[in-house]
Parts: structure tokens; C-alpha cells; sequence
């Protein structure tokens, strides 16, 4: 290490400052947490969701606090970098397609070297050092591990992580909030339209229909008679670009979120387009996948929007939720499961009576409201997060006389 005239900052190997790939010990048949690549959701610093799987050996392994980096394209440039929080039993495994960090005691802080990770100053190396077969390339392990930083001493790092971690805890309870809201929407659906206690349900007389039993009066339809549908159609990838140039551009589920989707490309030919509150389904493997466009967008072949004739768009939403809620459940293709326009046209779609459908839209759709709201909250929050963190890495921002350890700041 040599010194630096920042205080206590040194040069250092990234594979001297944390531990890359570490050994966990599994025992083979146990049942582990397991995190695939599709559970990491692009800006949440923590895994989303996780799953048991039983352990056979292989795969990425891993503990409490460690960080998963994705060594892939296209995901590490989609930003599938996460964190591990309390796993089963305390440690896991996941996808080969994962690099691991941790921590080094003494030396390094396990919440600052998340922050390093999803930094430029070690995602854009390993994004150049990429190399293999087009669309699947991986990023070399050695130019990581060599790469030569300008890093603060542990009591400086635990500063700068408390600093930003502050947002992503705001954050995480925003994200609570949505899905609070969310499961709030969803069970006043699942009460009114599968289980059939809507207002004044004691009135109704339930009746044969292509869906089963359903209250009198009310129709089975197909989704092309409800709705407008729109599939999409990709333009050639010379008119696509990332510097917000055009519209944003969606050509499958690589930037969905858990509700809206990110943007991180563009298009300057518009083709096929979804305009703001359409929703998104995909109809590509994996086939039914959902998210509400948050702007106008234009959607590739990948995708499909869809609009209510009635704009009744809550309405729609969680009934597809419910229909599509195992996805890949329709479609055919040699190679990966597909839906055409006709497939999702002719898909079986509820229709109540008695106003029953707009009641329910008028009561979740000031819910679907707030969650857009708690949405872009915690979008200024990452906003602003993304806007210090390189300052407070580089030590641009010199947080040495902050007293963060005593939960305040000196005044």
C-alpha cells in the first residue's frame, strides 16, 4: 500500500481490501436458500425474494452480508448487484453467474463494499474486461481482482456506508409500503371476483359458465373484447441507444421491476407504442410476466400492452395478475414459450354486471395511486443516493469530522 493525502486512504488490490468467490461450507441434500439471477430486482440493494432449494453442489455459495455481483451480460449493465440478508440458516447459494464478495475483517466493511460494487469505480472494469460468445459474455475474474483502488480505512467506510445506507432504508420501507398496498389490492379482488363477496353479494344467484360458477348476470369474455391490444414490433438496434434519446424502449422484461419498469434504453423510431398506465405483459418467455409503463414507451416484440376500452385499468391489472399467476402457463414455441395477438385475444376475461367492475376500479385505483406515488419516492431516494455515492467513495465529500457513530451529525 502506498499513502494518499486523503487521511488514512490507501491503494490497495480489491483482492487484498475483500474476499472474492469465499469458501462456504453446505452439506450436500440440505435444503439452503437459493437466489436465481431473476430475483434481484435492478436498484434494490437487498434480494427480493429467495427460495429452499435442496444443495447438490456447484453454484454460487454465500452468507449474511455478502454481495452478489453478476459477472454476465446483460446483467451486470442492468445493475444485478444485491445483497444478501439473513438467509436461511445464515448462508446460501445461487447462480453460477454470480461473483461473491465479503468483507475482510479488520479491513473491509460489508455495506461499503456493496457500495464499491455497484460504483463505477468497479462495475465499469468488469463491464470492458467482458469477453466470450455475443449476448453472454462474463467478466474476467482476475481484472477484477487486480484492479487498484484509492480506498478509505474501516472507520471512514463505516461512515460512508451509514451515510448511504440511510436511503436504502427508506427505501426498503417505501418498498414494504407498495407491497402492503399491493396485497391490500389484491385481496379486495380476490373477495369481489373469486370468491364472490362483492357488495350485495347475498342478491346474487350463481350460475354455470366457461370459468365455473359465476354470480348471474355476468359474462365470460374474451381479453380482445375488453381490451385494446397492442404487441410490439423491434426496430433495427441502429436506431436504439442509451443516452435518453427518443423514447425509452422495452423490448422484453429485462428492466421490469416488481411494478414499474426501469429505463436504460432508447429508441428514435416509434413504432408500437404504450402510453402511460397501459399495462405490460410479455409475451415471450417468460410468457405473462406484468408491469405498468410509468411513461410513454415503445414496446418490442417481447411485449404487449394492454388498455381496458372502458379504462378501467385497475380492473385489468389484477385480473391478469390472477390469470397470468404462474407464468409460462400458455404459449408454444420450439425453442422458448410464446403468445401471439390471437393466443392473448382469445384469453378468458370476467365481465361483472351491476357496476360491480367500476366500484372496484374506483376503490383500487386511488390504492394503485398511492403506490405510484410511494414509487417515485423511492426513486428520488435512489436519485439522490446515486448522485452521493461517488463523491462520498472517491471522498470527494470528506466525512471525517461527521459523528455518524453516535447517530448524529455535528452541528
Amino acid at each position: 500500500m502506498s499513502g494518499n493525502n486523503r487521511r488514512g486512504w490507501d491503494s490497495v488490490l480489491l483482492k487484498d481490501f475483500l474476499i472474492i468467490n469465499p469458501l462456504v461450507s453446505l452439506v450436500k441434500g440440505n435444503e439452503y436458500t437459493f437466489i436465481a439471477m431473476e430475483d434481484i430486482a435492478p436498484g434494490n440493494r437487498y434480494i427480493s425474494s429467495v427460495k429452499g432449494r435442496k444443495f447438490k453442489g456447484g453454484g454460487s455459495r454465500f452468507g449474511n452480508g455478502d454481495v452478489l455481483f453478476a459477472r454476465i451480460t446483460p446483467c451486470l449493465e442492468n445493475g444485478k448487484i444485491s445483497q444478501v440478508k439473513n438467509p436461511e440458516g445464515g448462508k446460501g447459494f445461487g447462480s453460477t453467474e454470480f461473483y461473491v464478495f465479503r468483507e475482510r475483517d479488520g479491513i473491509s466493511d460489508s455495506s461499503f463494499v456493496y457500495y464499491l460494487a455497484i460504483s463505477d469505480l468497479v462495475r465499469k472494469p468488469a463491464e470492458k474486461s467482458m469477453s466470450g460468445a455475443s449476448g453472454r459474455q462474463r467478466a474476467d475474474k482476475s481484472t477484477i481482482e487486480n484492479l487498484e483502488l484509492i480506498l478509505p480505512p474501516l472507520p471512514t467506510q463505516h461512515k460512508i456506508a451509514s451515510i448511504l445506507s440511510a436511503y436504502d432504508e427508506l427505501t426498503e420501507n417505501n418498498t414494504r409500503r407498495i407491497k402492503i398496498l399491493e396485497e391490500m389490492a389484491q385481496a379486495i379482488y380476490k373477495e369481489w371476483f373469486i370468491n364472490f363477496r362483492f357488495p350485495e353479494h347475498e342478491k346474487a344467484k350463481m350460475i354455470e359458465s366457461e370459468l365455473g360458477l359465476i354470480p348471474e348476470g355476468w359474462e365470460v369474455k374474451r381479453l380482445g373484447e375488453v381490451c385494446e391490444i397492442v404487441m410490439g414490433q423491434s426496430p433495427k438496434s441502429e436506431f436504439y441507444n442509451t443516452n435518453g434519446q427518443g423514447l425509452p424502449f422495452h423490448q422484453g422484461v429485462k428492466d421490469f421491476g416488481t411494478r414499474f419498469p426501469t429505463h436504460t434504453t432508447y429508441c428514435t423510431v416509434d413504432r408500437r407504442i404504450a402510453e402511460r398506465r397501459d399495462i405490460l405483459l410479455s409475451v415471450r418467455a417468460p410468457v405473462g410476466r406484468l408491469n405498468i409503463a410509468n411513461t410513454k414507451i415503445i414496446i418490442g416484440r417481447g411485449l404487449a400492452a394492454l388498455r381496458h376500452k372502458k379504462l378501467l385499468q385497475s380492473f385489468l391489472l389484477y385480473q391478469l395478475k390472477n390469470i397470468f399467476s404462474v407464468e409460462d402457463s400458455m404459449g408454444s414455441g420450439a425453442i422458448f414459450n410464446a403468445i401471439t395477438k390471437g393466443d392473448l385475444g382469445n384469453v378468458k376475461f370476467l365481465v361483472s354486471s351491476n357496476g360491480i367492475d367500476i366500484k372496484f376500479n374506483e376503490i383500487v385505483s386511488s390504492i394503485d395511486n398511492k403506490i405510484e406515488n410511494v414509487q417515485s419516492q423511492i426513486e428520488n431516494l435512489r436519485h439522490t443516493r446515486d448522485l452521493l455515492l461517488p463523491k462520498l467513495i472517491s471522498g470527494e465529500i470528506d466525512v471525517e469530522e461527521l459523528d455518524i457513530n453516535n447517530g448524529r451529525f455535528p452541528e
